[in-house]
């Protein structure tokens, strides 16, 4: 790695999807389970609010809370510019103040229509999270790792930091890692960033991501299978590695970026 750049990495920053885990764990698994599961989650989370009454309180509006989310994914859908999109709250600003059998056919018809276009929603994904952390504590999900994965966490994180930045939430992100095929990964990673911090494809979300970590940006190296995210990593001064994993879609032009086939040798 220190031919390509001045700076020995002092945090190894890692995309999952096509990076860490196969395509397929993602589209094949995890937003298949979400789909089937979304309908009978909102109706239990709803009732459990309703069920609340007069002890519905600060820690239920917090931050990636349910009630949060729902928020969040209305406040979403009233600036989606896509004319074709299904309106959740036509005149009205509050999605909770709905009945469920009138809102939840709503929010589910949004729902479906983001994952259907593979929107990067920050609501969508915190909800995704949560149906997932069921499937995983069940022991219905499993993480689905890359073979050199492990063996390459271990060793970086014994000279390192080792972060993971994905549009996923970040619960989920730990959730993959905390029940893979392996057992649990998750005292290797210090940290874990979602659309929360920015796009992946915004040079601020990289300067962020350093500055957070108490590190340079050139002493980050960001592993991704996606050119124009590399590009705002190299904008913001961090080293910009290529992933090339077999299922990964082809990539015409790399722009530069050099590229690693597996984390053997690194």
């Amino acid at each position: 790695m220190s031919a390509s750049s001045p700076l020995a990495p002092r945090v190894y920053l890692l995309d999952i999807e096509g990076t860490v885990a196969p395509v397929s764990m993602v589209s094949e698994v995890l937003f298949p389970y979400a789909r089937m599961h979304f309908e009978s989650f909102l109706w239990q989370n709803i009732h459990e609010i309703e069920q609340k009454g007069d002890d519905f309180g600060p820690q239920d509006m917090s931050e990636g809370s349910f009630f949060m989310d729902l928020m969040l994914l209305s406040m979403e859908n009233r600036a989606e510019t896509d004319p074709e999109a299904p309106r959740i709250l036509p005149g009205n600003p509050n999605v909770v103040s709905m009945s469920p059998a009138e809102g939840i056919p709503r929010i589910l018809a949004y729902i479906n229509w983001l994952m259907d276009r593979d929107r990067k929603s920050t609501a969508l994904k915190s909800l995704q999270g949560k149906i997932w952390k069921a499937g995983f504590e069940s022991g219905e999900l499993k993480g689905t790792l890359y073979p050199d994965v492990p063996d390459a966490l271990a060793r970086w994180a014994e000279k390192a930091k080792v972060a993971i930045y994905s549009s996923g939430s970040a619960e989920a992100q730990r959730l993959v890692f905390r029940h893979s095929t392996v057992g649990d990964l998750t005292p290797l990673i210090s940290s874990y960033f979602d659309t929360r911090t920015g796009p992946k494809r915004a040079c601020s979300s990289y300067a962020a991501i350093a500055a957070a970590l108490q590190v340079s940006p050139g002493e980050v190296a960001f592993f991704s299978d996606v050119v124009a995210e590399l590009d705002a990593a190299r904008e913001a001064g961090a080293q910009a590695w290529l992933v090339v994993r077999p299922g990964n879609g082809p990539v015409a032009d790399a722009n530069g970026h050099p590229a690693v086939e597996s984390f053997d040798l690194l």
